[in-house]
């Protein structure tokens, strides 16, 4: 039996901790960036949130108020209706964007793999254009007068007269979720075909071989083994969506009547407009609250179903 000299011994033992230096080295710069634009950010917004700190009135920035903001930003009405609609876009867009994306990627996976690439670059297209650009094309399609959208509509008899999308109160927000659906749709698909293409085989043979349906194979197998793709999409498009802020700049400036108000869009102009930062900050902890709670559920729920 041998045994390792003292000298091998120190070596081993001065080569890993050089390691371990060199692999905290590496690791310094994405702490560094981790802590400066994401810990601090959130501690400073988590404190001015229990202060009254406002530009308009910047002797009072010190004043300590507590839980007043959170207080009265539950008694406002304008913040419960962002709250509902910010809500209800995640309700809706969440499970379409997930079900479409899946049911289109379990189409282009059977295609020729030529054609799966233009596919996947076609629905991938309006992810990489430019917001601006995607809500010029939108403004367009909806627009009261020249819009393709009502032009169509007449064409077919649908509709009588002209409908202002963008400018009625019931039809806005399903505005923003269809484009928000083919923003966000893109990702999704990409996401499913890779995933498909690792599934094993042998367990669809041999589940043919037992006699299941194309529908059985495809939710009994296929489904629950990209069920870690379907949960990094769902959590991602419920961040996008509880995000929303863009689109609602562009297109409707939360009109009309708060109808297209968002959390984040709301949180913009108290914080840009109105210049009151306690306040804003404190619609953001709510905001965080919320995304952290939903997506605690999600990994909650899909987690029984995952397969690794």
């Amino acid at each position: 039996m041998t045994t390792a000299k003292p000298n091998q011994r120190g070596s081993s033992h001065n080569l890993m901790r050089k390691e371990t230096i060199v692999s905290y080295l590496f690791l310094l710069p994405a702490l560094l960036f981790f802590i400066g634009f994401v810990l601090l950010p959130m501690g400073l917004g988590l404190y001015t949130s229990f202060f009254n700190y406002t530009m308009k009135n910047p002797v009072s920035a010190d004043t300590f108020v507590g839980l007043r903001h959170y207080i009265d930003l539950f008694g406002n009405p304008a913040f419960l209706q962002a709250v509902r609609n910010t809500v209800f876009l995640v309700i809706v867009t969440v499970p379409a964007v997930t079900l479409f994306s899946l049911w289109v990627s379990s189409f282009i996976y059977r295609i020729h793999a030529g054609l799966r690439s233009v596919f996947r670059i076609i629905f991938y297209l309006p992810v990489v254009t430019g917001t601006v650009a995607v809500v010029v094309v939108w403004k367009w399609i909806f627009h009261e007068y020249y819009g393709v959208l009502n032009y169509l509509l007449k064409s077919g008899g649908v509709i009588e007269k002209n409908i202002s999308w963008l400018g009625s109160s019931t039809w806005a927000i399903w505005c923003i979720i269809l484009i928000m659906f083919t923003t966000y749709v893109g990702q999704p698909i990409v996401l499913y075909v890779a995933a498909l293409g690792n599934v094993d085989p042998s367990l669809i043979e041999a589940a043919k071989v037992d006699g299941a349906t194309d529908m059985q194979v495809f939710w009994k197998i296929k489904w629950a083994q990209v069920m870690p793709t379907t949960l990094y999409i769902m959590v991602i498009t419920t961040i996008n969506t509880f995000q929303c802020f863009s689109l609602v700049q562009l297109l409707t400036r939360g009109g009309p009547s708060g109808s297209t108000n968002t959390v984040m869009y709301m949180l913009y102009e108290t914080a840009f407009n109105l210049y009151d930062y306690g306040y804003a900050n404190a619609m953001g902890v709510i905001l965080a609250i919320m995304i952290g709670i939903l997506s605690a559920m999600q990994f909650k729920v899909m987690s029984k179903e995952v397969s690794y």
